[in-house]
């Protein structure tokens, strides 16, 4: 019996370590939001089904705030796009702990004051992820590596 070799594409995706996504990076994704870039778009998709991109809890809460205060709308109600944008199919959640709400003290004063932002970045240091973000602070920080498809 021989192996059989994967193409191109899907043996890249293979190799892939899944990334931590940004809010605005997940959201892009799952609208295939040109703004992400279509080689990331391509590369997220390729994923396979055990190593699904992470996301921080609070990405939940930053996606129903920005439907509270207008400043993003859906096509179908806020619970249901979150059923289907969180679930597991789609991103793994990893949820806030000790490790990471330590890590977000550590973090320089230099770094801006945004939660949110603090905590994806504090969960990329703690889980060793790469980050998909397209936030300036985030990128000059250097606090993270950016994940590149």
């Amino acid at each position: 019996m021989t192996a059989r070799r994967l193409p191109a594409k899907q043996q890249r995706a293979a190799e892939l370590r899944a990334p931590l996504l940004d809010t605005h990076a997940w959201i892009w994704w799952l609208e295939q939001d040109p703004r992400l870039g279509s080689a990331a778009i391509a590369a997220l998709d390729a994923l396979p089904a055990d190593r699904r991109p992470y996301l921080c809890d609070i990405s939940l809460w930053e996606v129903a705030t920005l439907v509270e205060r207008g400043r993003l709308s859906l096509d179908v109600p806020l619970s249901e796009w979150l059923e289907a944008a969180a679930h597991p199919r789609s991103v793994r959640l990893l949820p806030l702990s000790i490790p990471i709400a330590a890590e977000i003290a550590r973090l320089p004063d230099t770094f801006h004051r945004d939660p949110a932002d603090r905590i994806i970045v504090a969960t990329s240091r703690v889980h060793r992820l790469d980050v998909v973000s397209h936030d300036d602070r985030i990128r000059r920080s250097r606090l993270v590596t950016q994940w590149r498809p």
